[in-house]
């Protein structure tokens, strides 16, 4: 029998520390302390090689229970759909207008950060609305 496995979800993206931080607002999600020896993140970017500063940040649940999320620098800027995206699950158990206006509450809530709204998809015969939105650097996700 398998055991349930911890996973984190990697980002690549242009500036880390800011896609991560919209995260953090997205998620409810904080900063964690910096390493060991360190007052500041800040302090310890500086520590490293030039070519290694702001290549990489971290989000984490404050409870533990989600998964942590990596933000990685990469020299090639986004071209296509994602294969993966995070379904942002905002309005859970709720059906019809109740449903929609916490997603178009929320919707609003991230646009204001930065967020792109992409598209409403209207609940049908199988499944509710969802919104489909863009992150700040064009990444997909869903308010579900």
């Amino acid at each position: 029998m398998s055991s349930i496995k911890k996973f984190q979800v990697t980002f690549d993206c242009a500036d880390p520390e800011r896609v991560a931080r919209f995260w953090c607002e997205v998620l409810g999600y904080v900063v964690p302390p910096p390493p060991e020896g360190f007052d500041t993140w800040e302090a310890f970017n500086r520590s490293l090689p030039p070519e290694r500063q702001g290549a990489s940040f971290v989000c984490m649940d404050p409870t533990g229970e989600g998964p942590r999320m990596y933000f990685q620098r990469v020299p090639e800027g986004k071209v296509v759909k994602n294969r993966v995206h995070l379904d942002v699950r905002v309005a859970t158990g709720l059906v019809g207008e109740e449903r929609l206006a916490v997603l178009e509450a929320e919707c609003a809530r991230l646009v204001a950060l930065g967020a792109v709204h992409v598209r409403l998809l209207p609940a049908d015969e199988e499944n509710e609305s969802c919104i489909t939105m863009q992150d700040i650097e064009g990444n997909e996700f869903c308010l579900d």
